[in-house]
């Protein structure tokens, strides 16, 4: 719950506290938190036993221990707009050693567990899980040194898929004055297969002119 000072100067702020502190079976304890502190510090004056029985009966169990830790000062822990230092000091001091207590407005209820929990396997369950990618690089590899290598290469990139990314190339000499091209590429794992993009596309017309083979020469998950 997202109550602050200032509204706790309201009757909407009041409500929300009382709707709070319902059910909370700890208000009645002889222990208090710096939050409880923090809180009856916000509240101007006692609430309503008619209108807010739970957040009087806290306010009542505040008021109590803080008066007993202190004589004379819970009284003073009061705000118009802040409380100021030398008001809330002595009252924060009596919950300095309380920090295992529950926390006002730390702590969830188990119903409130519940339903974070089931907000993130909605969350999990509709979110779609991303594709993995690979980085590829592929020898092309032409008929003859007769072969236009930059026809071969046009021939090549010319290829679009979905999932599909040309980059960078080189020609390597092979020997006999014939040379492959040395091609990256990099493949959305789930939309493109190497194997199916040499065998239906690289190989077939009208791309085989220039295209006599491709072989995988490194594939790596990115």
């Amino acid at each position: 719950m997202a109550v602050t000072f200032s509204d706790l100067h309201t009757e909407a702020g009041l409500k929300s506290l009382e709707s709070f502190l319902s059910g909370k079976t700890y208000i009645s304890g002889d222990k208090i938190t710096k939050d409880d502190v923090k809180v009856y510090a916000a509240v101007l004056n006692k609430p309503s036993a008619d209108l807010y029985p739970t957040a009087s009966k806290w306010y009542d169990s505040v008021a109590s221990k803080l008066a007993s830790s202190f004589p004379g000062k819970a009284a003073g822990v009061s705000v118009s707009a802040q409380p100021s230092p030398t008001e809330v000091a002595p009252a924060e001091a009596a919950a300095a050693d309380e920090d295992d207590d529950l926390d006002l407005f730390g702590d969830e209820t188990e119903e409130e567990k519940k339903a974070a929990e089931e907000r993130d396997q909605a969350k999990a369950s509709t979110k779609k899980k991303e594709s993995g990618k690979s980085s590829v690089l592929m020898d092309v590899k032409p008929w003859d040194d007769e072969t236009d290598m930059k026809k071969l290469e046009e021939a090549v990139r010319s290829v679009e898929l979905p999932g599909l990314l040309w980059g960078a190339s080189k020609l390597v000499p092979v020997g006999y004055g014939i040379k492959k091209m040395t091609i990256m590429l990099t493949i959305v794992d789930d939309l493109v297969s190497v194997d199916d993009l040499i065998e239906e596309r690289l190989t077939v017309e009208p791309i085989n002119e220039y295209v006599q083979s491709c072989d995988i020469v490194a594939f790596n998950k990115i």
